[in-house]
């Protein structure tokens, strides 16, 4: 029976919202940059149409159109698309995400515009005899001049897990299992994947301690490992023991799990004060917060009650109780 739980598509577009400094060394492998990894990363808007008023009234409303990630670096924009199997529409759907993102920075007077097409890149999380090894999109105008706009595709089954730790691609942890799919949900033998799960536990633990992943990195990457895990099982004898390996549960990431307790900590303030207020005010204080990815402030303000009413002070958030 399926548990619901998050799909790749789901977990990938978790990673790009919470840790999108994971994706530094994805560019720099795909594209040979070498930005640092403490590199800013602006996430763009990923969607949208012009209405019909724009090219009159210069107004940029848009309707929507969702890709998967659009980000710049040091001022040059990428589009990366995460995609579990091939499909015949992929080309056409990354000329449609990427013209929509050009147009978004495109440049124009009387008579002349300029368009920048972003740099893209399609990660397949399974490979099959059709997988392509490059997405080309070939425009062609009237006068018969043909420009390729194209790039190599990543394959993550054809990526060994020594190279992943070695050039810090993080990003594909969660989905690296997703090679061994049948063995998993057939329940046949998993000695690979115990092998392979032990190996990333130890090298992101030790990263860890040398400062190359953070707390929050560490344990939400642990988290998206059980939910894909979760997700090829579906409840059958292999998910628990591959779960224990990383351990804990798939239920939420550690970020998630600040925000609950968070708000577990207002009912039971509002519970034994016999108001709301306090619930309310805690809960405002942790949207805030978390909308600020001032995650180690959400975890301090938790257990530190004089740092949580700093930070009400702060914000203008009005003591309606006291807490």
């Amino acid at each position: 029976m399926s548990k619901g739980t998050k799909d790749y598509d789901d977990v990938f577009k978790t990673l790009k919202m919470k840790h999108k400094r994971l994706f530094i060394s994805v560019i720099n492998d795909a594209f040979g940059k070498s930005y640092p990894p403490d590199a800013i990363v602006d996430v763009l808007p990923s969607e949208g149409y012009f209405t019909e008023g724009e090219a009159v009234t210069g107004n940029r409303d848009i309707r929507e159109l969702i890709s998967d990630f659009l980000i710049q670096i040091e001022g040059v924009t990428y589009l990366l698309e995460c995609q579990s199997y091939n499909d015949n529409s992929m080309a056409i759907r990354i000329s449609e995400y990427a013209f929509l993102a050009a147009i978004q920075l495109a440049v124009w007077d009387i008579g002349h515009a300029v368009i920048p097409m972003p740099r893209f890149l399609v990660i397949y999380v399974k490979q099959t005899a059709g997988t392509p090894r490059k997405t080309t999109i070939s425009f062609v105008f009237p006068n018969g001049q043909t420009v390729d706009y194209e790039s190599n595709n990543i394959i993550l089954a054809e990526i060994t897990k020594e190279e992943i730790i070695e050039k810090r691609l993080f990003a594909y942890i969660p989905f690296y299992i997703a090679r061994y799919e049948k063995e998993i949900a057939s329940e046949g033998s998993v000695q690979h994947v115990e092998t392979d799960l032990e190996y990333f536990k130890l090298e992101m633990l030790r990263l860890h301690e040398t400062g190359e992943l953070s707390d929050y990195e560490l344990l939400d990457l642990r988290g998206f490992v059980n939910t894909i895990i979760t997700h090829i099982a579906d409840g059958n004898k292999n998910e628990e023991r591959l779960v224990q390996i990383m351990g804990g549960t798939v239920i939420e990431t550690e970020s998630e799990r600040l925000l609950r307790v968070g708000m577990e900590q207002g009912v039971e303030q509002g519970i034994e004060q016999g108001m709301e207020q306090g619930q309310t005010r805690i809960l405002t204080l942790n949207n805030i917060l978390l909308s600020q990815n001032r995650i180690e402030d959400l975890r301090r303000a938790s257990e530190d009650t004089d740092y949580r009413n700093q930070l009400f002070q702060e914000f203008g958030i009005q003591e309606q109780i006291a807490i």
